[in-house]
């Protein structure tokens, strides 16, 4: 069991944390219902601080999933992805057989943080289950400024100025989506908590600007080796009802296809960031 704690609001939450720095568990509200402003500063406060939090037990509508979102900023339509409702077209569908057409069946499960492939990739993502299978199907998070922190000095002098490419350019096209391949810092500062952090996507081909392709390939098998350590990891369970809610700009996030052909679906609502990722400081 992890730490757990309270915080005073007008319904106490009670929070509990999951990892030393990644992921907690928060009950005692009803998501369903509007948040007060003190509420949503709590929600992102706590948001900001365990970079993935979660809530079981919520049973939420389509409607009242992007109602939730909608209280932390703008929602983002993804281009590529179906929905359930037309009139809801921010609720994105999940479905496993739509990763592999999107990144071959060998990319379906990778590291990854949602829509780095955009000038300005979304901030957060609120992510339900609608149909889950019997057992597996988990989802793990990796704390990407713990990543950074532990890989050897040399490796962090060598990349902190280096840029990397995130290639979506292939599912963009088969929708008739004209968006040029861009580049990122690969190591930037989070806009609201300063820390440094790593800014990779692991299903997008990613590679480093001004670098041989061999180099390039070496450091993403570095990195990639690094995020499978358990060490910087949180696994979640899925159960009817539950949501998760993170922060893209500090955590990838792995789908675990172990459920072999069920239906698994999750709907994901994204939510726009306004600001371009900076290098580090």
């Amino acid at each position: 069991m992890g730490a757990e704690y309270a915080i005073a609001l007008e319904q106490p939450l009670t929070v509990t944390a999951l990892e030393p720095t990644l992921g907690a568990e928060i009950s005692g509200i009803d998501l369903a219902r509007p948040l007060s402003p003190a509420q949503r500063d709590q929600i992102h406060g706590l948001l900001l601080k365990h970079k993935v939090i979660f809530f079981r037990d919520q049973h939420l509508s389509s409607a009242q999933q992007v109602a939730f979102a909608r209280q932390f900023g703008e929602l983002y339509v993804h281009p590529t992805t179906d929905t359930q409702d037309p009139s809801l077209p921010q609720a994105h569908l999940i479905r496993a057989e739509d990763a592999a057409v999107a990144y071959g069946e060998a990319r379906k499960g990778r590291w990854h943080t949602d829509t780095s492939w955009m000038l300005k990739p979304t901030y957060g993502a609120v992510l339900r289950a609608v149909s889950l299978p019997p057992v597996g199907g988990d989802t793990l998070w990796a704390d990407s400024g713990l990543v950074y922190r532990g890989l050897p000095a040399e490796v962090r002098e060598r990349i902190d100025n280096a840029f990397v490419t995130h290639n979506f350019k292939s599912s963009l096209d088969r929708v008739g989506y004209p968006y040029p391949i861009l580049a990122h810092p690969l190591v930037r500062t989070h806009p609201e908590t300063g820390e440094d952090a790593l800014f990779i996507n692991f299903s997008m081909s990613p590679q480093i600007i001004g670098w041989s392709q061999e180099e390039s390939q070496a450091l993403v098998a570095l990195l990639l080796k690094a995020y499978s350590n358990p060490e910087y990891q949180v696994r979640f369970k899925w159960t009817e009802g539950a949501l998760a809610f993170w922060d893209n700009r500090a955590v990838l996030h792995y789908p675990v296809y172990n459920y072999g052909d069920f239906p698994r679906v999750m709907e994901r609502v994204l939510i726009a960031d306004d600001d371009i990722p900076h290098r580090r400081r």
